[in-house]
């Protein structure tokens, strides 16, 4: 999925990216505001990963949205 479509409805997503990683806060989602290095940046300083390893879940996370219907 283009990210363009993920950062257009992000706040909609707020449900499955908190399901996706749990660490995150509300506060984090709205700062993140769908910008996928501020994403990627996050997850390396909550989870201590890569950010090999964030991009990789944040690759995971487009696909499994990709068939979400945004209203």
């Amino acid at each position: 999925m283009e990210w363009r479509l993920i950062q257009d409805h992000w706040m909609e997503l707020e449900c499955v990216i908190l399901d996706n990683w749990g660490r995150l806060t509300k506060d984090n989602i709205y700062d993140i505001a769908g910008k996928r290095e501020i994403l990627a940046s996050k997850l390396q300083q909550i989870y201590g990963i890569s950010k090999q390893e964030a991009n990789k879940q944040i690759n995971v996370f487009a696909e499994s949205v990709q068939d979400i219907k945004y209203h």
